[in-house]
């Protein structure tokens, strides 16, 4: 099984939650952050004076799945969430060894 975080830009969700829900992906976690990369912020003026916002607003998701899936949902979720343009997003990839249902105690695929 692999967690699939994924950062995206706020106004694209609805695309890359549709998208996944089309290749059967139903379940994930949403989060709001901040945070920036190569896009380093942007200045704004507010009340004639200017300032440095130094962290933009992003939404992360973080998606738990077998491995045969995980090109599939990548592949999903870049589409979805290109824009093409400075701070479209990053996704990573990491192991999970051990997912245990609360609610019935399946543990691993069975329980995502």
């Amino acid at each position: 099984m692999k967690k699939i975080e994924a950062i995206i830009k706020p106004f694209k969700l609805e695309d890359v939650k549709d998208a996944l829900s089309s290749v059967e992906i139903t379940g994930m976690t949403v989060h709001e952050v901040k945070g920036y990369g190569r896009q380093q912020g942007h200045s704004e003026l507010y009340r004639g004076a200017e300032y440095v916002v130094d962290f933009l607003p992003k939404i992360k998701l973080d998606i738990v799945v077998a491995d045969e899936v995980v090109d599939k949902v990548i592949a999903t979720i870049t589409d979805a969430a290109k824009t093409g343009k400075i701070g479209d997003g990053k996704i990573f990839v990491s192991n999970v060894e051990r997912v245990i249902r609360i609610r019935t105690g399946e543990e691993n695929e069975d329980a995502i």
